[in-house]
């Protein structure tokens, strides 16, 4: 990791980039699995699976005897520690529940906003070196209790050319309707424009690797709604004298592990407390069964030493990261001033794998300094918002003459009739 010492405010834009990629290669090579894939459908879909899966499938949907027979396979203590992770999720979401409520702008004049569903949503999860069994659970759960009428789930297959058993098993949990062996920017195409197996729906959900992120955005090109552009996996920390380093070490190869351009930074305005942070990061990476990725990432992260709490704030709202961690004894500052965040960890008994995985809070979360200007998943997700308004003749008149003027001053005078008439009739 790059120590950078007090920086100063015209540096942060430079310091504070990202890994960069070639995603205009990239897309060339998206854009030609989307275009096979609209042109012959499932046969892509299995062209492409054992082009990049090395698998070769027949049946690209998931029968109820394959999801029986995963339930069975998975063992007791990962299924308790999944259906808990369950419930957590599902509490923290269903509180995210609005009931509709009206509102009387002018007597007479009733208006609110009620939720609808949006009917037909795809979840991409990744397989490949992590099975992401626990994105599962943090999509199909507000899908569930937003209403999505139907749940489309597709995944890589593994080397045996089925789904890993645990995905299948919160899949199940969670009651997703459709399964599909298929990943990658294939999958996000399938789900976008359709195959012979697959119907396309109108959403997409997925976090995923450099070629899915690109896949997502060429579809939504076309009209096909996406969760958030998202990108690698990121988390800064923020520490001061009362943060444990190998605690601090230890949520930042959390983050490293994703892969070799996650990114993580530390920041603290204690020069002796960064020393620490470099030897625990050492002494756990050499100990780590990922460490060749995580030794990676590291080359892309930093720590930051600066002289002051608002220096800190500035580099975050800055930077907008992914998972913000205070491992400070001022934290309600911090709280109080950051604006730019997907998800925040206070304490030092609080590490950012909670919210990967069982706290409740999603972990679907913007990335690439888009925590700017996006939220991470929830409700507000799966549903769309429409709003109502009933008025009486009596609203309508009291409304009238603001409505006839401003109509007739932007020279809209069909509009300004649409009052007029009603007004007229005895």
């Amino acid at each position: 990791m790059q120590t950078i010492k007090y920086p100063k405010r015209e540096q942060l834009k430079n310091l504070l980039q990202r890994p960069m990629h070639d995603f205009a290669t990239i897309e060339i090579s998206v854009q030609q699995i989307i275009n096979e894939v609209k042109k012959n459908g499932d046969a892509a879909l299995k062209k492409y699976t054992l082009q990049f899966d090395k698998v070769s499938v027949n049946k690209l949907r998931v029968d109820n005897d394959e999801i029986k027979k995963a339930e069975k396979s998975v063992d007791k203590k990962p299924k308790a520690a999944i259906e808990t992770a369950y419930k957590n999720i599902y509490k923290f979401h269903a509180a995210q529940q609005q009931r509709p409520e009206k509102i009387e702008t002018t007597k007479g004049v009733i208006c609110w906003r009620e939720s609808r569903a949006i009917e037909e949503v795809g979840l991409y999860i990744p397989g490949g070196s992590a099975p992401l069994f626990s994105t599962v659970l943090m999509l199909a759960i507000p899908a569930k209790i937003g209403g999505c009428k139907r749940v489309v789930l597709c995944s890589p297959p593994g080397k045996d050319g089925n789904i890993h058993p645990a995905i299948l098993f919160a899949a199940q949990l969670c009651g997703v309707h459709e399964i599909y062996k298929a990943g990658g920017a294939q999958a996000i195409a399938a789900m976008a424009y359709g195959t012979k197996t697959i119907t396309p729906v109108n959403k997409i959900f997925a976090p995923g690797n450099q070629y899915v992120t690109v896949a997502k955005q060429l579809v939504q090109r076309n009209g096909v709604a996406i969760d958030m552009p998202a990108g690698p996996s990121e988390v800064m920390v923020v520490g001061d004298e009362t943060c444990e380093a190998a605690f601090v070490a230890a949520d930042l190869l959390s983050q490293a592990e994703h892969g070799p351009d996650s990114q993580v930074i530390f920041i603290t305005t204690k020069e002796k407390i960064a020393g620490k942070i470099v030897e625990e990061v050492k002494k756990q990476l050499a100990k780590l069964p990922r460490k060749a990725i995580a030794e990676k990432a590291l080359q892309n992260s930093k720590i930051i030493i600066v002289e002051n709490r608002e220096q800190a704030v500035e580099i975050i709202n800055e930077y907008a990261p992914e998972h913000l961690i205070l491992a400070v004894k001022d934290s309600k500052y911090y709280i109080k001033h950051v604006s730019n965040a997907g998800s925040v960890f206070i304490g030092n008994y609080t590490p950012e794998s909670a919210g990967d995985y069982a706290s409740g809070t999603n972990h679907t979360l913007p990335t690439n300094g888009y925590a700017k200007v996006y939220s991470g998943v929830s409700i507000d997700s799966f549903v769309k918002k429409i709003t109502y308004q009933e008025i009486s003749k009596t609203g309508l008149k009291k409304l009238r003459n603001v409505i006839e003027l401003m109509a007739e001053a932007e020279h809209l005078h069909a509009h300004k009739n649409a009052v007029s008439i009603r007004l007229k009739k005895r």
